[in-house]
């Protein structure tokens, strides 16, 4: 069988990678577009994953997005229709749904943010939806058509790929130095539609722990623009991360995780890392769940006192059993769906 994936963002190439290799080893053939967003090309090409890359990204202006929209959807068909792909997969790509339907191929489409307004047109052109069985159906406003085509799956998403790495990570984790205290930060989704919070925010908080001299601190930017931006001479001791990193080695060399949002902050929570969520949009429902099991804490109005305040509270912790467990589930459930897809 021949299986089209959209990985069209970073995070969605640790969600399908195992599963790609997977599918691969049993002797389907993988197709894999994308385009130039975030760490996205140079994350591919770190996974040694074959792709092609299919239009581009058209930054946060929604006029923008709206008028690129049709352009890349008339690229992905036309290279797309020389291949002839059995079955289409993607994570919050809006693209791959409506091509799979210009192409005459069955689609699933998933998607853990409930904000984007893209899902409107993904939900409808998709033949199956699956969703976190977090996300309360009611809240989405949906027609009875869409409603039969959408099927939760155990837990959160990021605990698709990270079962397998959950043990490697805590035994790196054991080996830990104790200094210096190790602060992670990945700042805003800046360019993403569905984002109208504060840009650099931040800048305040991760200038005080700079100049305390007590904490080293990292930041992961997202695209060229948060890269200058941190270039500036008030950041000079912060130590920028300019290449993919691999999770498993962020995550056994973290003390503190600060997310203004996105899959990272997730990933690390659920693994046991102490995390501060600061994003100051509407909490996603798979967020809401984190900070209940008090994986997350939420402050969007974060300074130097309430880390150090939250650094006294620290206490280790390991990955979260029922998440690796509901992970594991939402792994065979994903690759079963594919594999029936062609012929359900």
């Amino acid at each position: 069988m021949k299986i089209w994936f959209d990985l069209s963002n970073s995070p969605h190439i640790n969600l399908f990678h195992d599963l790609i290799l997977d599918l691969e080893s049993e002797g389907h053939e993988i197709i894999i577009t994308s385009r130039p967003l975030s760490n996205t090309i140079a994350l591919l090409d770190k996974k040694k994953l074959k792709y092609t890359i299919i239009g581009k990204h058209y930054g946060k202006s929604l006029i923008k997005k709206i008028a690129g929209y049709p352009i890349r959807i008339f690229q992905l068909f036309k290279f797309l229709k020389k291949i002839k792909p059995d079955v289409a997969i993607s994570q919050s790509s809006f693209h791959s749904p409506l091509t799979a339907k210009l192409l005459g191929i069955r689609s699933i489409y998933t998607n853990d943010n409930e904000h984007a307004s893209g899902n409107l047109i993904a939900f409808h052109f998709a033949t199956k939806i699956l969703l976190p069985e977090n996300i309360d159906l009611k809240n989405l406003s949906l027609n009875k058509n869409i409603i039969k085509k959408i099927f939760p799956y155990p837990g959160l998403k990021e605990g698709i790929y990270l079962w397998k790495l959950s043990d490697k990570i805590n035994k790196k984790r054991n080996n830990i130095h104790e200094y210096p205290f190790k602060i992670f930060f990945r700042p805003e989704p800046q360019t993403a539609q569905y984002y109208h919070g504060k840009i650099n925010f931040m800048d305040e908080t991760l200038t005080a722990l700079l100049e305390s001299n007590k904490y080293e601190v990292t930041v992961f930017p997202r695209d060229p623009q948060q890269i200058e931006h941190y270039k500036q001479l008030k950041f000079k001791n912060i130590s920028l991360s300019l290449n993919p990193v691999e999770l498993n080695d962020i995550a056994s060399d973290c003390d503190l995780f600060i997310g203004a949002g996105g899959s990272m902050t997730r990933e690390l929570a659920i693994l046991g890392i102490p995390v501060i969520s600061v994003y100051q949009e509407k909490l996603l429902e798979v967020d809401k769940y984190l900070v209940q099991q008090k994986l997350i804490t939420h402050d969007p109005f974060l300074t130097i006192q309430k880390i150090e305040q939250f650094i006294s509270s620290i206490k280790r912790s390991s990955p979260s059993i029922e998440l690796m467990n509901k992970g594991k589930l939402a792994y065979s459930f994903f690759k079963n769906e594919i594999l029936n897809l062609n012929i359900s």
